[in-house]
């Protein structure tokens, strides 16, 4: 009696080896696209505006300012509106939107959770009752710039490190940390609206001010921090993208089998996000929505692999921020709508779209 061996059934295809090179070169290919949309949108928003700009103008001034060369009189006053009005107010917007994206895309991956924002942990009511207890503080008397700004920083650092602090020594999971962030945000909401409650009026409006977000009085000193801390922040964060990506897409315990140190990497990481929005919020007020929707319009056109995801998203958020505020300067002729606001309803219906058409991308 001969013994008969089972059929084997027929193995799946083994997936194309050409295909993964293929894949390599579209992503690459849209992140090129991206960039050079980005250019193209960042010269055209600096011709927006009440002074006649044109585009010929931009260019001129960049070569001079780049390459040296003289000034004529008559575009004497064009230079000076381009090269200190219009090009750090676009670009600390650019910028500001690529941080506060970029921090988006850390906290959603290392929270496993794509509805957090850079403001999860509390980062956005801290820095807004650290500017508003300054203004406060100082009642009648003219501030300087960096006084707001450091004290917004100190505080949303502080209270960062107080929360990543205790769920480091605690060893809380992500949900808990989620509930301790949004503690944190009911607490330095209140104190703010305490201090608006106590305030008199031209402290009032001073507070009220800042809290609307805006890069209206932009300067190149701004831009420079902002745009330094982001470029930095971006290719430290491209180093870990593999282990952002075992830790957002198979979790803690099949991270931690493929070698990744999953606790350090975590909290390295949600800091590095945090020092990203701290920046971004000190030195332009609150602006909501970028953390949150610029990650998903990214997702959408490049895939989640963190490794293209990072750097489309930068493009992304900077984009969102410069489109917004494009919008808060034409929309109402005889005012500056300030881009936080702008935003928040450019932001809205966007996602609010991508959860009613796209609802894979928040799985």
């Amino acid at each position: 009696m001969t013994a008969t061996l089972p059929q084997q059934r027929p193995s799946a295809p083994a997936p194309a080896p050409h295909r993964a090179p293929r894949r390599e070169l579209r992503k690459s290919l849209i992140l090129a696209v991206g960039v050079v949309v980005s250019v193209l949108v960042l010269l055209t928003a600096v011709t927006i505006g009440t002074a006649g700009v044109g585009l010929g103008d931009v260019i001129h001034s960049l070569r001079v300012s780049l390459l040296g060369g003289t000034i004529s009189t008559d575009f004497a006053s064009t230079y000076s509106v381009i090269t200190q009005l219009r090009l750090p107010r676009v670009l600390l917007a650019f910028t500001a939107g690529a941080a506060l994206s970029v921090s988006g895309v850390l906290m959603q991956g290392l929270l496993r959770n794509p509805l957090v924002s850079p403001f999860t942990l509390g980062v956005s009511p801290a820095a807004a009752f650290g500017a508003a207890l300054v203004i406060t503080l100082a009642g009648t008397q003219q501030l300087p710039a960096w006084a707001t700004i450091a004290g917004a920083m100190v505080m949303a650092l502080t209270v960062s490190a107080v929360v990543l602090g205790i769920a480091t020594a605690r060893r809380m999971a992500v949900a808990t940390l989620l509930l301790l962030g949004i503690a944190m945000t009911q607490i330095f909401e209140a104190l703010t609206s305490a201090l608006q409650f106590t305030a008199n009026e031209n402290t009032l409006q001073a507070i009220i001010r800042w809290t609307f977000g805006s890069v209206n009085d932009a300067v190149w000193s701004d831009v420079l921090v902002v745009g330094v801390v982001t470029l930095i922040a971006l290719p430290l964060t491209l180093l870990f993208a593999k282990d952002l990506n075992a830790i957002a897409f198979a979790g803690d315990d099949a991270a931690s089998s493929f070698g990744v140190n999953v606790g350090p990497v975590r909290v390295g990481l949600i800091a590095l996000a945090v020092t990203l929005a701290a920046v971004v919020v000190s030195f332009c007020g609150i602006i909501g929505f970028v953390g949150l929707v610029g990650p998903h319009i990214a997702r959408l056109a490049i895939g989640a692999d963190h490794r293209h995801l990072l750097p489309f998203a930068a493009l992304s958020g900077g984009l969102l921020l410069l489109v917004a505020d494009a919008v808060g300067r034409t929309v109402i002729a005889s005012a500056v709508v300030p881009v936080g606001i702008v935003v928040a309803f450019i932001g809205g219906p966007v996602f609010i779209y991508l959860i009613l058409t796209r609802r894979n991308t928040l799985k």
